[in-house]
């Protein structure tokens, strides 16, 4: 049974500063290999850098560990939405490997822009 992606909007827990993310399936490329993955992925605006950062984190995944080895890797982050390239980096204790990239994230903002009047 595929689970249901779920999106992360403003104001709705953690995302108190303007995170917005997506929680559900996706894949990871890493050079011609596709493993399928869970991920849990978050995002905001830095104006510091001018750049929208996106980060998470992807399940403990055996046959993704067995490819990168636990070292670091770039790869490419496909979802419902779209794909894009990040890095994985170190696994936690768990086994979940950290995933971030810059730019357009791997989801789908939806951000309503309230119109002024």
């Amino acid at each position: 049974m595929a689970e249901t992606p779920t999106v992360h909007e403003p104001g709705q827990g953690e995302e108190e500063h303007g995170d917005v993310g997506y929680a559900g399936p996706a894949t990871v490329l890493v050079g011609e290999t596709e493993v399928a993955v869970q991920v849990d992925l978050r995002g905001n605006f830095q104006p510091i850098d001018g750049f929208f950062h996106w980060y998470g984190r992807v399940a403990a995944n055996p046959e993704l560990d067995e490819l990168i080895k636990g070292n670091r890797a770039d790869v490419v982050l496909r979802t419902p939405h779209s794909e894009r390239p990040g890095e994985l980096s170190d696994p936690d204790l768990w086994g979940r490997f950290r995933i971030s990239g810059e730019s357009t994230p791997p989801f789908d903002l939806d951000l309503d822009v309230a119109e002024e009047s």
